[in-house]
């Protein structure tokens, strides 16, 4: 950083990097995406690029925790939120699957995002499952019942349907797994 620039100017332009390496990523892939690609993109050089960030790997982990680690609080307040079991399930997986998957469908590479974020760095992904996985288990109040719903939540998103087909899909998943709680016709 230089001595003129401030921090919310190197904040700004790293959010740009960030913006700019996820579309490229999106669209390109992450092998096919080069330094320059993201550098002109978010329009500076592989220099001052390389002054942010020490290699594309490095980027591709920022731009996995800017976008996706970012959601976490986001999850966990509604996980405890008012409203009913189903309202609290379908608004943390609004929040964990459905924003994300909104910005990746439709593009060429989206599909692989999250196979090459498990790959680069699986600490990270770790920590995103878990996460996910603990707001489920406080939802459903068992930790083996929000395990399978994961695992069942990742099967909807096998055929790449749209943002309005994962949506009504994750309605109907949460209503199966808080059926139980469903009486005389009214959603928990």
């Amino acid at each position: 950083m230089s001595a003129t620039m401030n921090e919310d100017e190197a904040a700004a332009r790293r959010a740009r990097v960030l913006l700019a390496a996820r579309w490229c990523f999106l669209n390109f892939g992450f092998a096919k995406t080069s330094l320059e690609d993201i550098a002109k993109r978010a329009n500076l050089s592989r220099t001052l690029l390389y002054r942010i960030f020490k290699n594309k790997e490095d980027i591709y982990r920022a731009v996995f925790v800017d976008w996706l680690v970012s959601l976490h609080p986001a999850a966990k307040q509604a996980t405890g939120a008012r409203g009913s079991r189903y309202e609290r399930l379908l608004a943390v997986c609004r929040v964990m699957v459905l924003e994300p998957w909104s910005d990746m469908v439709g593009t060429p590479m989206g599909s692989e995002f999250l196979e090459v974020c498990e790959r680069l760095d699986p600490a990270t992904d770790a920590e995103h499952h878990r996460v996910a996985l603990d707001c489920v288990s406080t939802i459903l109040g068992d930790e083996e019942q929000a395990e399978v719903f994961l695992l069942a939540l990742d099967g909807l998103l096998a055929d790449m349907p749209t943002s309005a087909v994962l949506e009504r899909r994750l309605q109907v998943l949460a209503e199966r797994f808080v059926r139980p709680a469903i009486s005389k016709g009214r959603r928990p």
